[in-house]
């Protein structure tokens, strides 16, 4: 008896689960039964209790019931209420109007109150929310028939909402030769950093400023300062590649050790990003920066990297980058090329 009264007892308590659960029925007769979160309407995103998050494409779905409210999004409008669907048609009971009916083909997002609480917070973020970036660490010491250290450093931060994007950067590499008679001492010490701040006009162009400074004690580089803008254009613009083209006008400011140059140049310039793979994050820029002022004159620049997980924090870099200066102060080669590995240090806010 008390057997019969748990088996009614828990089924009960599982109608009563379904009940209040929201449900999604896939165009092969298969049914997920949890809490739907997201859509964008390429796929919906519906959370279960035992497998998780499970992510469908949104044209598998036949049919969805939700329990609580939802937030259907169209190109003209939104409405909110317990959603139910039929023949291709969502039933949206809301407070104000009534049963609203939305064709599927016309959702852009579909979100719960906890989503929608997200996004709307993601149209205004405060300046010290939505950053992510990371660290660069990389060291190297010999001892015995050779005595060398080498110490790299870079750290990048970027901050991307849906109208604008601020990027900061910096790096260093720091090495010595202390073998009796060495010389130079020194054989490496440079330092790069800078910023670049985005505006999305449209989905497509944007503007952009930037500043950077570069020294390089080697080629007798005391400070290096380029301030410019101009507008960009985003060729290709997904989750798993960018492809940015950029034109626009610096002045280039360069204090060498016994050696002055002020000038107007173009910056002409590409930047890629592409994943390879879940883990593997791969970058590449290049850009070109003839002078306006001695027309034959000109610099150029061209960084390559790649970015491996190995946890959430944690990850392996390469980085490779190549500046060519066609004046160098006399005695000096025009090529600077460094190349880097090490670990690299996450982190998003």
């Amino acid at each position: 008896m008390r057997k019969l009264q748990l088996l009614a007892l828990l089924s009960v308590f599982g109608l009563r689960s379904l009940l209040f659960a929201d449900q999604v029925v896939l165009r092969n007769g298969d049914r997920l039964t949890g809490t739907i979160t997201k859509s964008d309407g390429k796929t919906l995103v519906i959370k279960t209790d035992l497998a998780g998050d499970v992510t469908v494409p949104w044209t598998a779905v036949q049919s969805l019931t939700s329990a609580a409210p939802l937030h259907v999004a169209t190109a003209n409008k939104t409405v909110v209420g317990a959603v139910t669907t039929t023949d291709g048609t969502l039933a949206v009971s809301t407070a104000q109007s009534g049963t609203v009916e939305v064709a599927k083909t016309d959702v852009t997002a579909l979100r719960s109150d906890a989503e929608q609480a997200a996004y709307e917070k993601s149209l205004h973020p405060t300046l010290l929310q939505g950053w992510n970036g990371g660290a660069n660490v990389g060291f190297a010491l010999t001892g015995g028939n050779s005595e060398t250290k080498n110490l790299a450093l870079a750290f990048t931060a970027d901050r991307k909402t849906s109208h604008d994007e601020i990027a900061l950067y910096t790096n260093t590499i720091y090495a010595t030769n202390d073998a009796a008679g060495a010389v130079p001492n020194v054989t490496a010490n440079a330092t790069q950093g800078g910023a670049r701040y985005d505006r999305n006009f449209t989905k497509r162009l944007f503007g952009f400023g930037s500043a950077d400074f570069q020294t390089d004690a080697l080629q007798n580089l005391n400070l290096r300062s380029v301030l410019g803008g101009g507008l960009g254009f985003h060729a290709i613009n997904t989750s798993r590649t960018t492809l940015d083209f950029l034109g626009g006008l610096n002045y280039t400011k360069e204090n060498y050790i016994g050696l002055d140059r002020n000038f107007a140049a173009l910056t002409l310039g590409e930047e890629l990003m592409y994943k390879l793979g879940a883990s593997t994050v791969l970058n590449e820029k290049l850009y070109f920066f003839p002078n306006l002022s001695d027309t034959g004159e000109y610099r150029g620049t061209f960084n390559l990297g790649t970015v491996t997980k190995i946890s959430k924090w944690l990850g392996w870099q390469n980085a490779f980058g190549d500046i060519y200066v066609t004046n160098p102060p006399v005695g000096k080669k025009q090529n600077d090329v460094q190349l880097t590995t090490g670990i690299n240090v996450s982190f998003t806010h």
